[in-house]
């Protein structure tokens, strides 16, 4: 009887343990990237009465008499299965789509974690909105863009500040395309003004002015500034040749690019007009610029993000440039994971080494921007786990009340 009794008491406590764990994942049903846990039950010793004996001459073999001592817990898994995942509308927000983890520091610890809920600091860390840690990826501090390495050992603090600038990069190729008409005249021009970037970024409006000459299909070109913004020209005439079919032009007269001297004091312009594109057809002239790189210093005015992780920089020139992508982590045995607290996880022993990657990759989820994932809490299995744990408290709370009035049916043998 006292044998039943302390099983009684295995089984209390053991199904509170349980009962702990639904009390947690009902708590959390609406945690943004929690995942839920269970948990099992094993038996414990038994005490053996009788060995098993084996069949000896016209007798049969016996097994063995063993009584159960009780129950405990085998395991509280961590079920790391994927959940739907809410729209926010905020571009900084991420949920994962398969497997992995997001990585954030703190400059000593690394944790793990599927809850995206990121955001931007004072000072433009990339950071968990919830503790603070600052999320972890690749970044080329001096450019502010995504660099060429992306090895695991190089992942770091991303950080994009307010209103941060890119500086002006000067024109060195333009290039022109479409149609010069085969039916001109000789000495009929046709002119195309286009803008070309010094290197402080400032804006120059030069024209192009495309004559036809006597020889068959041959064309002079001359640039020029007609608002006198830039000085000292040279290289700026040049003839194109076409073949019979008014196609494969080749440019003679010239010795190399275009230069100029802007007169606010940025330096010389040089670049170089490719023509290739150019046809002479017996139709309209229609030539344009196709093609231009150069431009002014930009301010950043938003971010997007892709769901390879890539945070990319809008600036008001224009331009769109790459600064950052977030780092993905993945694990051999997810299970393994050690809870930290605040939605994040350590590595174990069991869980295997990170292996840190790009989304999309190596078995790791893709990035879904703008999106959270939502808790794996299931209510309706949980409930009915309660109602299975509530009975099974109760049944092991019989246990000892009746061993208990049979203890005192003994001692009232003697009255």
């Amino acid at each position: 009887m006292m044998r039943s009794m302390f099983s009684g008491v295995t089984g209390l406590r053991n199904h509170q343990v349980k009962m702990d764990v639904i009390g947690n994942n009902i708590a959390n049903v609406n945690t943004v990237g929690f995942k839920k846990s269970r948990v099992t039950f094993q038996d414990t010793l038994s005490q053996t009465m009788r060995g098993a004996a084996s069949p000896q001459g016209n007798r049969g073999g016996t097994n063995p008499m063993q009584v159960g001592l009780g129950m405990t817990i085998a395991s509280i898994d961590t079920i790391h299965s994927p959940s739907s995942a809410e729209s926010t509308g905020n571009m900084t927000d991420m949920a994962i789509e398969g497997g992995g983890y997001f990585i954030l520091g703190d400059g000593l610890d690394r944790f793990y974690t599927r809850a995206g809920n990121f955001g931007f600091d004072n000072v433009g860390n990339f950071i968990n909105t919830a503790n603070g840690l600052k999320v972890q990826g690749w970044q080329d501090t001096t450019n502010h863009e995504v660099p060429n390495d992306k090895s695991p050992q190089s992942i770091r603090d991303i950080q994009i500040r307010e209103g941060m600038m890119i500086p002006a990069s000067h024109t060195t190729e333009i290039t022109f395309a479409k149609n010069l008409n085969a039916g001109t005249i000789s000495d009929e021009s046709y002119s195309l003004p286009f803008k070309v970037y010094d290197s402080q970024g400032h804006a120059h409006s030069l024209t192009i002015e495309f004559t036809k000459t006597a020889t068959i299909n041959e064309w002079n070109y001359e640039i020029n500034s007609p608002d006198g913004s830039i000085d000292s020209i040279n290289n700026n005439t040049g003839t194109i040749t076409f073949d019979s079919n008014g196609e494969n032009p080749t440019v003679s007269g010239v010795t190399g690019n275009f230069t100029g001297q802007p007169n606010n004091g940025a330096s010389q312009i040089s670049f170089n007009a490719a023509f290739t594109g150019i046809t002479q057809y017996a139709k309209e002239t229609n030539i344009d610029l196709i093609s231009q790189n150069g431009y002014p210093a930009g301010t950043l005015t938003d971010i997007t993000t892709d769901t390879t992780g890539v945070i990319t920089g809008i600036f008001d020139n224009g331009l769109s440039k790459q600064l950052a992508q977030v780092a993905i982590a993945n694990f051999d045995n997810p299970a393994g994971l050690i809870k930290a607290g605040q939605n994040m996880y350590r590595y174990s022993n069991n869980s295997g080494e990170p292996q840190i990657g790009e989304s999309g990759t190596g078995g790791r989820g893709a990035i879904a921007p703008g999106y959270l994932e939502m808790s794996n809490v299931d209510l309706s299995e949980e409930f009915t786990q309660m109602i299975i744990t509530q009975r099974g408290f109760q049944a092991n709370s019989r246990i000892i009340t009746a061993s208990d009035e049979m203890l005192q049916e003994l001692v009232n043998i003697k009255r």
